[in-house]
């Protein structure tokens, strides 16, 4: 976002020492400008912000349509930093062992601390950080995609702009057959942060959970997937602002267009009930 330079040669710093071949780089400024860096670093800065997916959009053509250039593309925060030299080599090995592999999504651990927030383990059961297993979505910024998968089902939802976009690309992902895992020996460095601190948080957050339903589920699951998140909302007792944006979101959910409909089958929906979160939650 153009105001964590320092941040940002942390974090390139990191990759450069990654073990193993050199790993290529691209910078997006997401409508703002960049600092200088590397001559080897790919750039491109945006004229405005397409929100988190459009931007990550435009980072994975610049390794060719697809990402074609590359075999695996990871995507990490501007803020975030790779405490281990070995994360590109544990990356490699992984996809290369496994085939049908298609996402990793690395562990968040704040940089001060050490503790992973709940919220940052992809799975229902999220007590134990340090427990790897397959899951159903993945964190955004910090995973590693095969290319491969995006030349499939296509990118990221630029349209989502922020929220979501990671569970509506890993169920296309997984309707496809790939799979994803969680592990925890991939380590991002992240200062430990609240979603809600982005302004906007509550209205997108609900309307691109209805656009997710309505792009990804069969019919008869969208009602008892939003049914369920709608009591879940109100159970969490939100503030009366964050309700109202809450309820403005779900309403735009509903009356806006979600882009294009392709429902999962209904053996995907048994798969994501076996590994363990069932498409209604």
């Amino acid at each position: 976002m153009g105001n964590r330079p320092a941040e940002l040669n942390d974090l390139l710093d990191s990759v450069a020492k990654q073990q193993g071949p050199a790993v290529t780089v691209a910078v997006v400024g997401n409508g703002s400008p960049l600092p200088p860096l590397p001559a080897e670093v790919r750039t491109a800065e945006l004229p405005e912000n397409l929100g988190i997916p459009g931007g990550r959009n435009v980072g994975i053509e610049m390794f060719g349509p697809g990402a074609e250039e590359v075999d695996v593309v990871l995507f990490l925060d501007d803020d975030g930093l790779l405490p281990g030299d070995d994360t590109a080599e544990l990356v490699r090995r992984a996809f290369e062992a496994d085939p049908e592999l298609g996402i990793i999504s690395f562990r968040i651990a704040d940089p001060e601390t050490g503790q992973t927030q709940r919220r940052h383990v992809p799975r229902l059961r999220a007590a134990d950080p340090m427990r790897d297993s397959r899951v159903t979505t993945f964190l955004g910024g910090a995973c590693a995609v095969r290319s491969r998968v995006i030349q499939q089902v296509g990118p990221l939802p630029a349209e989502f702009f922020y929220a979501h976009e990671e569970t509506d690309l890993a169920w296309r992902a997984l309707d496809a057959g790939w799979l994803i895992d969680y592990r925890h020996d991939m380590v991002l460095f992240h200062p430990a942060t609240s979603p809600a601190r982005h302004a906007v948080y509550h209205r997108l957050v609900a309307r691109n959970r209805v656009w997710l339903a309505r792009r990804n589920l069969p019919w008869p699951l969208v009602p008892a997937y939003l049914g369920v998140w709608f009591a879940l909302t109100l159970a969490r007792r939100p503030s009366r602002p964050a309700l109202r944006a809450w309820l403005g979101g779900f309403r735009e959910g509903w009356t806006s267009p979600c882009g294009q409909r392709r429902p999962m089958r209904w053996r995907t929906v048994w798969r994501l009930t076996r590994l363990g979160r069932p498409p209604i939650i």
